[in-house]
């Protein structure tokens, strides 16, 4: 078996390892894309130049569903893939072990918010001077959202999308009908006011949910507003218009006591037993319900989010790179090749539920032919990536502790926000 990225990699403790052998009897493929050449078993390993390379793959979470996906792209190049599970809990301690050790992998699934720190390692591979080489990996062919001038330094491509994620609104319509709603909120108005009448039902049960974990939430808010949280030289503020805005409406929901306020309160179970008839969440929620609940089935559906200036959602995803000191970059290349291709991207989608990164692959009729697929992808056109700076990550969990801070706590919003503003200047400086 062939060394991989600057060295072989075994399993760190509590991730799964597994390897697609390459299959003797199966067609192989050589490169892919048009040129390609065909030969049956049986041919000589001149045909099949990458016969005998093994690579290392990091793939987040789950190493059964993209170990089975990889059955046809060693049946196709002759590659063995070797497929490692991090956590997404232990990314950041595997990245450093990695960097320090010099054995990586070959290629690396990248969760977006975690690509600064990758990029700031230096661990990740460049793939400007091969894109002449591999048109399905240049810009065009993905969302614009997740395109390499969002998520790489200037001049450079340091990964490629792989999946993307965005947020809907999840509504019972079951349990809006009865209520006299007959379409789902599609305005900042809509949404408050059919809370409020949700929230009527008294006993517990509510017109909203928000998480109280959820980052994300003020953020999207301040981007319906009109706004964004990075001002013109990038740094971050909450000391605009739409942030106060934006944290007016959040606030909004618990004053009129229309979210529920414990901590330990689930959206999924909120969801089900109708308490919390309405939410935001992703495309993974769906397959939760349909598998907890089916006898919800027919009383429950997803739509855009609602508006204010616009509805703009959170655009999520993760990323595939190439690390930087690979010794297979030509078989790393055929895999991302392989990976952006609409076959295997739907076939992703069907396994794990997780949406497509192309443009052809959204497109497609197989995908956009059941109603709910239809509106995350509707809503991807409006979708955009959380600030990719340094110290993100702290920031917007401070920001997220003040409003909660003032709509649990009962804290002054004007002085809470204030100091908020005076730790975000303060962690930029």
């Amino acid at each position: 078996m062939a060394a991989c990225g600057g060295g072989s990699t075994s399993a760190s403790p509590g991730a799964a390892t597994t390897t697609t052998p390459a299959s003797p009897g199966a067609t192989q493929t050589t490169g892919s894309g048009p040129g390609t050449t065909q030969s049956t078993a049986g041919s000589s390993t001149a045909d099949k130049p990458d016969d005998g390379t093994t690579i290392t793959v990091w793939t987040m979470e789950d190493s059964k569903k993209f170990t089975d996906l990889m059955q046809n792209f060693t049946q196709r190049t002759g590659i063995t893939v070797k497929v490692e599970a991090i956590p997404w809990a232990n990314v950041g301690a595997k990245l450093t072990t990695a960097v320090a050790s010099g054995n990586g992998p070959d290629v690396v699934q990248v969760g977006l918010s975690n690509l600064p720190d990758f990029v700031s390692a230096g661990a990740l591979l460049d793939l400007s001077p091969y894109l002449k080489d591999h048109p399905a990996l240049q810009d065009d062919k993905f969302l614009p959202g997740v395109a390499s001038d969002k998520t790489s330094p200037a001049g450079k491509v340091l990964s490629i999308p792989w999946i993307s994620d965005v947020r809907v609104l999840f509504y019972r319509s079951d349990i809006l009908q009865q209520a006299g709603i007959t379409t789902p909120p599609a305005t900042w108005t809509d949404l408050f006011n059919d809370a409020k009448k949700l929230a009527q039902r008294g006993n517990r049960q509510y017109g909203y949910y928000i998480p109280q974990w959820d980052q994300a939430l003020p953020i999207e808010f301040t981007w319906q507003a009109g706004g964004d949280v990075l001002d013109p030289t990038g740094k971050v503020t909450f000391d605009t218009p739409a942030f106060k805005q934006a944290a007016d409406f959040y606030l909004s929901f618990y004053r009129n006591k229309l979210v529920p306020t414990a901590s330990d309160s689930d959206q999924t179970q909120g969801f089900i037993s109708g308490a919390s008839p309405l939410l935001i969440s992703g495309p993974y929620l769906e397959s939760t319900i349909t598998g907890s609940a089916p006898q919800l089935n027919g009383k429950w559906n997803v739509a855009p989010l609602p508006k204010d200036k616009t509805g703009t959602s959170l655009l999520g995803g993760s990323n595939m790179g190439i690390w930087s000191k690979s010794q297979h970059v030509q078989a790393d290349l055929k895999l991302l090749d392989y990976l952006s291709g609409t076959s295997a991207q739907l076939a992703w989608f069907k396994a794990a539920d997780e949406m497509p990164s192309t443009k052809a692959a959204l497109a497609d009729p197989t995908l956009n032919s059941d109603p709910m697929v239809k509106v995350y992808v509707q809503q991807l056109s409006d979708a955009k990536l959380l600030p990719l700076v340094p110290n993100w990550g702290k920031i917007n969990q401070d920001a997220l502790d003040a409003l909660n801070k003032i709509a649990l706590q009962g804290a002054d919003e004007q002085s809470t926000l204030a100091q908020l503003n005076q730790i975000v200047a303060a962690l930029q400086k």
